[in-house]
């Protein structure tokens, strides 16, 4: 026993050796095997073999790899550590490097300020009010100490464009800048932006604030002392926010530039501190100058019309009336501080997405110029209005836009809805909503899963539907309550839309998988129900449901009117005119239920003894089938389909009838022609009153086409000496 396992051992070494090997071929090792084995049983001990073989090693790579599984687990963990030791110490030397940078730069604009105050005599120093425009600690440089006056006159106005122009040269990409007449740096300095969202460092950039605008401009860290063009941004338009400190997040200030806003870090408190003074004060002296121009624009106008009073004595009384509204133009107060700051509240508002203040803000101000002249300063006061004006519209407009987030249902447009109201844009913000509705409506429709069972689809599809269409009326209802009722107009031609939307998905999964027809008239009777419910909003759909789905439900009964005349013409080609044998009373006793719920309730007497039915099984059958029809099709029936129901029930009885009054011309046995005439009679006096009567409390009206049949004798007279039937 020992002896046969070391053999087994020795031998499994042996093969593992062989498979191991570098110039193991596979199919020379097979073919070598069967050459050497006496036969099959050779072959399966050896196939074990190689089983075994695998599992073990199998079961020996899983054992290393969970030895090993812990030591994976510590060396991510140190190599986790030392990412971060890396990151750290790759911050302090971008820190060293740009301090290292910045000591070049500091001394170049004390020179150019020590030979501009030599060379001008005695010009006026760096202290007091021209403080703002000289070296501020490592925060960069600026323009020449003569440049703090602002006469613009003399040698300070040469001064500020000649420092500006040697500051500009080492910016690439904005000579277009140097254009602008009276234009002079006012501060500039080296910051970090930040991401606005993940606060994550994103760039070393280096800002030139103009009195006019602020230049962003990228380092080059290839070309030290040299700036790549980023971005210019006119002091109108831009609002700065102070970001408060959240360690390690420190010294950080938000520009605020409809429709984005940058953050960036300065060196310390103090260079932030004056970054946040230097911007007011830059936007409060241009806002003062823009206004003393307005004035002085505004000023020359009275004296022409003095003056041709004065040196026109035969003017008369009338022509001095229109003067007098001219002289009130002049008098409109525009120099309270919330007018003055409003385009830049404004900014502020849309930027941080406070719609409601927004829109406060120009309320506020039409009530105040409601009754005001127009004069030139108000005319540019309103142009800048409506520029934010515009702007805002923008943002309530992507508010509402498909592409944003459909979550949240109806009342998540509320807000922009009700502000684009307030604007004025009714019109515009019906629109909107709607097609931001008719978008969600779409996404549920198409995110609905599709279920094997097609009546649990379509209770789930209009249970989303018109969820959302009752939700969206009520919601209409509230946000547009009041305005004009065009927008009423526009929901229920929208709500056509969606219906339409709506029945495609319908019938894709009821009618076009060509469902029976019971299917078929359960799934309507959902649809139907639901649309009811639209009828407690004062909403009724249910003629637009009715025309939609016409032509599908035509389609339908017809097709399944085809089934029953087939069926009924098959049969009618194998009929022997027997008696129904059933066999069983249980088999019987189904039969008299299943005649019942047809509506036959004399089928007693065409039943004989035992299990025997006095009736042809074709007959049977042919009753059992236009009864079933009929009670689906009267659950689809909308005053649509009145003609094509009726004419499909025609022709559906006049096959079996065509049938009985053929066999009975043709059919000599005595027995079987009274057996024929019984059938006969059954229809007639049975079968058909049944369905006049059913088809009259579905519809709520007789039918003229079924009571000629039932009254007829005969319906088809065939020729005597013809053996055939026309049908």
């Amino acid at each position: 026993m020992a002896m046969a396992m070391a053999m087994s051992d020795s031998g499994a070494s042996r093969l593992r050796r062989q498979l191991e090997s570098g110039g193991f071929e596979a199919r020379l090792y097979v073919k070598q095997l069967s050459q050497q084995s006496d036969g099959d049983r050779d072959l399966q001990e050896h196939r074990q073999r190689i089983q075994a073989l695998a599992e073990e090693t199998a079961q020996n790579l899983k054992r290393n790899v969970y030895q090993n599984y812990r030591q994976f687990i510590e060396t991510a963990r140190e190599i986790s550590y030392l990412e971060s030791e890396m990151y750290q110490l790759s911050h302090l030397l971008t820190e060293q490097k740009s301090s290292l940078e910045s000591i070049p730069l500091t001394l170049l604009p004390a020179a150019a300020a020590a030979g501009a105050a030599a060379a001008s005599g005695g010009e006026e120093g760096v202290g007091g009010a021209g403080g703002r425009d000289h070296l501020r600690g490592q925060a960069g440089f600026f323009s020449t100490p003569g440049g703090a006056s602002r006469d613009g006159s003399g040698p300070g106005e040469e001064g500020k464009q000649r420092t500006l122009t040697t500051l500009l040269e080492k910016v690439e990409g904005c000579r277009h800048l140097l254009e602008t007449p009276g234009q002079y740096l006012v501060y500039n300095g080296d910051l970090v932006e930040y991401d606005a969202d993940h606060m994550a460092q994103l760039q070393r950039v280096h800002g030139f604030l103009m009195n006019d605008c602020l230049l962003v401009a990228t380092w080059l860290p290839q070309r030290r002392g040299m700036y790549r063009y980023n971005a210019l941004y006119s002091l109108d338009g831009l609002a700065v926010v102070n970001v408060k400190d959240n360690p390690p997040m420190k010294d950080m200030f938000k520009l605020l530039m409809f429709p984005e806003s940058r953050i960036f870090q300065a060196e310390n408190a103090k260079i932030k501190r004056e970054w946040l003074e230097v911007l007011e004060e830059t936007k409060r002296a241009l806002s003062e100058k823009r206004r003393r121009e307005q004035e002085e624009a505004a000023a020359p106008r009275g004296p022409p019309q003095v003056t041709s009073k004065a040196t026109n004595p035969f003017e008369d009384d009338e022509e001095e009336e229109p003067a007098v509204p001219e002289v009130e133009e002049e008098n409109v107060d525009l120099s309270m501080e919330w007018i003055q700051e409003l385009p830049e509240d404004l900014d502020v508002c849309i930027a941080q997405r406070d719609f409601e203040g927004a829109v406060d803000l120009l309320d506020k101000l039409n009530h105040y110029l409601e009754d005001k002249p127009s004069p030139p300063p108000v005319k540019e006061l309103r142009a800048k209005v409506e520029e934010r004006v515009r702007q805002l519209t923008e943002v309530l407009v992507f508010e509402l836009s498909p592409d944003r987030s459909l979550r949240g249902g109806p009342k998540a447009t509320r807000r922009a809805v009700s502000q684009l109201i307030r604007l004025g844009q009714c019109t515009k913000a019906c629109e909107l909503f709607l097609r931001n509705r008719a978008a969600a409506v779409h996404t549920a429709i198409r995110q609905l899963r599709i279920e094997g069972a097609t009546l649990l689809y379509i209770h789930k599809l209009c249970h989303v539907f018109f969820t959302s269409l009752l939700e969206t009326a009520r919601e209409f209802e509230i946000d547009f309550a009041g305005t004009d009722s065009g927008c009423y107009s526009a929901f229920v031609v929208w709500a056509r839309s969606a219906m339409g939307m709506f029945v495609d998905a319908f019938s894709k999964q009821v009618f076009d998988s060509k469902e029976s027809l019971s299917t078929a008239a359960e799934c309507v009777k959902v649809a139907k129900e639901h649309c009811q419910q639209l009828g407690d909003i004062g909403l009724d759909l249910t003629f637009i449901i009715h025309a939609l789905l016409v032509k599908d439900i035509q389609g339908a009964l017809h097709s399944y009117k085809e089934i029953i005349i087939e069926a009924t013409k098959h049969r009618n080609s194998e009929e022997m005119w027997r008696r129904m044998n059933l066999m069983t009373p249980e088999a019987l006793g189904k039969l008299k239920e299943e005649m019942k719920s047809c509506g036959v309730s004399n089928f007693e007497q065409y039943t004989g003894d035992d299990c025997w039915v006095n009736l042809s099984y074709t007959v049977v059958a042919f009753t059992k089938q236009t009864m079933g029809f009929l009670e689906e099709a009267l659950k689809l029936y909308f005053p649509e389909l009145h003609m094509v129901l009726l004419e499909s029930l025609v022709e559906i009885i006049l096959v079996a009838v065509q049938h009985v009054d053929y066999s009975l011309r043709c059919e000599q046995d005595p027995e079987k022609k009274a057996f024929i005439r019984q059938n006969a009679s059954f229809l007639y006096e049975t079968v058909l009153p049944v369905v006049e009567k059913r088809f009259e409390e579905g519809v709520g009206k007789p039918a003229k086409q079924l009571q000629d049949l039932r009254n007829a004798s005969r319906l088809i007279r065939v020729n005597p000496e013809s053996t055939t039937s026309v049908v």
